[in-house]
């Protein structure tokens, strides 16, 4: 067996391919979970009854009006449920409350001939309540010391002898806003029962063992007689990690209850106002330096708005604390977690999933403290970097590897931007343009790699070569547009030493490869990839035993190269078909399942120490803006990126998903704006952002108008799949780049040294409001003689 990240001979890893299914997309014909329905027959649709009240006690529930409606089959209610009432795996979700605990809760469901008498019977449920006060706001959570779930404190050094240490010293408050996922394709799902009463599901999922294993225990049936399939996602994002397990579990329920097929598919208001988001939080923090700018301590408490169940509010915050140091060495941290509840949706896993905005917070307060230092942010940032071959750790106490690739990409992207010339041109700019500035910012980004729960750190796959030489695999990984599948197909021929169309791919499935993780934590590649890798390695070990006996050569010489089997040697060959064909005579395995575990994991909850991370992934972005004084309104003029990939399974995959996660990362931090009703009126905590109109995304006009993206050359990542590194996640947080060039932007129409405060998302009208404040010549330095400055955000 080679070394997971050795490459063989003309390896198809590390050739720039289109995504496998780009036709379909491009041309319509690529099926998605509610596709499917126009396939089958007798097909019920699901419709919720929404409780428009964000929190209050159901003291009545009248299904019979909705009976009377035309069209309409059956009204689902707790009473139906055969085994556990719940959707989480914290057992704190039930799937029919009795407590409506958001507005829009869904409390029963309706499943009719057609949609449209489905959503008639679903209007005509009666539900009687009686209202409770709701908390709708973190701040308002924190007020009333309402949280749920762990509270972690994770702690290096000693804290106070830091203070004493420090000549500055700040504290301040950061509130920043969650973030909609918008996946172009709604949480959807169709179940149906087969002639010996074993239960298909075909959901739009990213952890389709979990939705089985919710499915299971809301049935009270074993696991063996579910199957759930992901065709593909349009999207996910990690929106489709847990929460689709429920809506799976109630088109479930209905096939069981009927007999008929389920459809369900929310709407887009529909899964804008009943679907989890992004975690906003909020952070409160207090930070000192020493006289040359180096971080010496941070005391910080982030608190997860988590919403009204815990959903996987617990790891998200895990991640946003292992993250707050981002590439910065803090010698001396306490930081403290926990988890608001509130009476919005249940926040979910978001591409980051908590560690942007546990980044988010010190690349905040670097922003700020900049002016007040003294200091260039880029050469604070630059200071505080961490250092190869000082020992230094996180302050969960993992150690930082590759700490000269921070160094490495942030010069690289120095020099590919011409930083020093542009910067010099931008001052010019700003000289000659009283009304509108430019900056240039400049951040980086070093992000683990691996789940936070060790035991999820596993991949399995299937691979299958039939007699005439064609190979399927399986994996348990999904696909929701990132390029899983694809890779995947180049990782089976670049091991098995075949063409790539020789390959294909079938639909992830739960009776094809039990217990999979969620495709999530960008470890998709690494771990399914992992598994393919053995599974064909196997085949290929054994296919090289036949090999070598039909070539006169020993099976170790034996080399398998774009389908041609030789002995190191010789100049005797066998084709890879006639190679498949020899072993099926002689009785050979033409099938293997693969496995594969991430090595030298461990991880403490409790202490809040160890290593639960394989590597760490390594970025840089240098963005420049130019903003109006008037309006506050804004254009990204360039963008230029170096990000570590490893040795890349699939470059221009890989090139996508940095620029796309790049672009959703400006999103969040500057366009996206999260708002609920937080009046005492009737409409308290309904979504106000329940459409495109009103939310925000970001479009073409966003786009950089020069995008230079590059991915860091000789990076080889030792023990990952064929040397390459996870890149899901990652790009986004090059995204802060942006916002810091909008904060220093803001500055330059105030006085010089002025420490601007930002809201996020950075808005227009944000970004107004903060050049008002520097013109009016706030966020001057206020340090006392005590040597502490005070920083709050407005």
């Amino acid at each position: 067996m080679s070394h997971l990240s050795e490459r063989p001979e003309k390896p198809v890893v590390g050739v720039s391919m289109p995504h496998e299914s780009a036709y379909q997309h491009v041309t319509g014909t690529a099926l998605y979970t509610d596709d499917l329905v126009h396939r089958t027959k007798d097909v019920l649709h699901a419709y919720p009854v929404q409780v428009m009240k964000a929190h209050g006690r159901i003291t009545a529930l009248r299904t019979e009006p909705a009976l009377a409606v035309p069209g309409v089959v059956r009204v689902l209610t707790g009473a139906d449920v055969p085994g556990e009432n719940d959707a989480g795996m914290k057992h704190d979700e039930p799937l029919f409350p009795d407590e409506v605990m958001f507005h829009g809760h869904a409390v029963a469901w309706v499943l009719g001939e057609t949609l449209e008498a489905a959503r008639l019977g679903a209007a005509a449920v009666e539900v009687e309540l009686d209202e409770k006060p709701a908390i709708v706001t973190v701040e308002e959570a924190i007020a009333a010391e309402s949280f749920h779930g762990a509270r972690p404190l994770m702690e290096t050094g000693d804290i106070e002898a830091g203070f004493a240490e420090s000549a500055h010293v700040f504290t301040g408050e950061f509130t920043f806003s969650g973030q909609e996922h918008f996946y172009l394709e709604t949480h959807a799902a169709l179940a149906l029962i087969d002639e010996g009463g074993q239960l298909f599901i075909q959901s739009s999922t990213q952890h389709p063992s979990e939705t089985q294993e919710i499915v299971s225990h809301v049935l009270g049936v074993p696991a063996h007689e579910i199957t759930v399939q992901c065709l593909r996602m349009g999207g996910g994002f990690g929106g489709k990690e847990m929460q689709p397990h429920g809506f799976a579990a109630i088109a479930a329920l209905g096939a069981k209850l009927t007999g008929r097929p389920v459809r369900f598919r929310l709407n887009r208001t529909q899964d804008l106002t009943m679907s989890g988001k992004r975690h906003g939080f909020h952070s409160s923090w207090r930070i000192g330096f020493d006289a040359e700018g180096r971080i010496q301590a941070l005391d910080a408490t982030l608190t997860a708005d988590g919403g009204w169940s815990l959903d996987l509010s617990e790891p998200v915050l895990a991640r946003a604390l292992c993250h707050i140091d981002n590439t910065y060495w803090i010698p001396n941290a306490r930081v403290a977690g926990r988890i608001a509840k509130t009476n919005t949706v249940s926040n979910t896993a978001f591409r980051g999933f908590g560690g942007p905005q546990g980044m988010l917070v010190i690349e905040d307060i670097l922003g700020r403290v900049a002016p007040q230092l003294g200091l260039d942010p880029i050469e604070l940032r630059e200071r505080n970097f961490y250092r190869p071959g000082q020992g230094q750790t996180t302050p969960y106490g993992q150690p930082v590897t590759q700490a000269e690739r921070i160094s490495a990409v942030w010069e690289q992207v120095k020099e590919n931007g011409n930083l020093a010339d542009r910067r010099r041109e931008i001052a010019a700019f700003n000289a000659a343009h009283p009304h509108t500035k430019r900056a240039v910012a400049l951040t980086a980004i070093k992000f683990g790699i691996s789940f936070n729960l060790t035991a999820f750190n596993q991949g399995g796959a299937l691979v299958l070569i039939y007699k005439d030489g064609s190979v399927l695999i399986n994996h348990g990984g999904t696909e929701m547009g990132q390029g899983l599948h694809t890779k995947m197909m180049q990782v089976a021929a670049t091991t098995l030493g075949i063409p790539l169309h020789r390959v294909r791919l079938a639909p992830t499935r739960t009776d094809k490869v039990p217990n999979t993780s969620a495709t999530a934590a960008s470890a998709g590649a690494d771990l399914n990839g992992g598994a393919i890798k053995n599974a064909c390695e196997q085949l290929r070990d054994r296919l090289r035993q036949v090999a070598g006996t039909q070539l006169g050569g020993n099976a170790s010489d034996v080399r398998i190269v774009e389908g041609v089997a030789r002995v190191l040697g010789s100049d005797k060959e066998l084709a890879w078909d006639d190679l498949v064909r020899t072993a099926y005579f002689q009785r050979v395995q033409l099938s293997a399942s693969g496995f594969y575990r991430t090595e030298g994991l461990h991880w403490d909850a409790k202490s809040f120490r160890g290593t639960p991370f394989k590597y760490f992934s390594n970025g840089a972005a240098a963005t420049e803006v130019e903003v109006d004084g008037f309006t506050g309104a804004y254009k990204i003029r360039r963008v230029d990126i170096v990000h570590d990939v490893g040795d890349s399974l699939s470059p221009l995959i890989d090139i996508g998903q940095v620029e796309g996660g790049f672009v959703q990362g400006a999103g969040w931090l500057t366009l996206e704006d999260l708002r609920w009703d937080t009046g005492d009126g009737p409409h308290r905590g309904r979504l106000q952002t329940q459409a495109a109109s009103t939310y925000k995304l970001p479009s073409f006009s966003e786009m950089p108008e020069e995008f230079n993206v590059t991915l860091m050359e000789n990076a080889t990542e030792e023990g990952a799949v064929y040397g390459s590194k996870a890149v899901g996640e990652p790009p986004l947080m090059l995204a802060f780049s942006v916002r810091e060039a909008l904060r220093q932007a803001a500055a330059a129409f105030g006085p010089a040294g002025a420490s601007v405060e930002l809201a996020s998302p950075a808005t227009p009208e944000a970004v107004y409001w903060a050049i008002e404040s520097t013109r009016e010549g706030a966020g001057e330095d206020l340090e006392a003689a005590a040597g502490t400055s005070a920083l709050s955000n407005a």
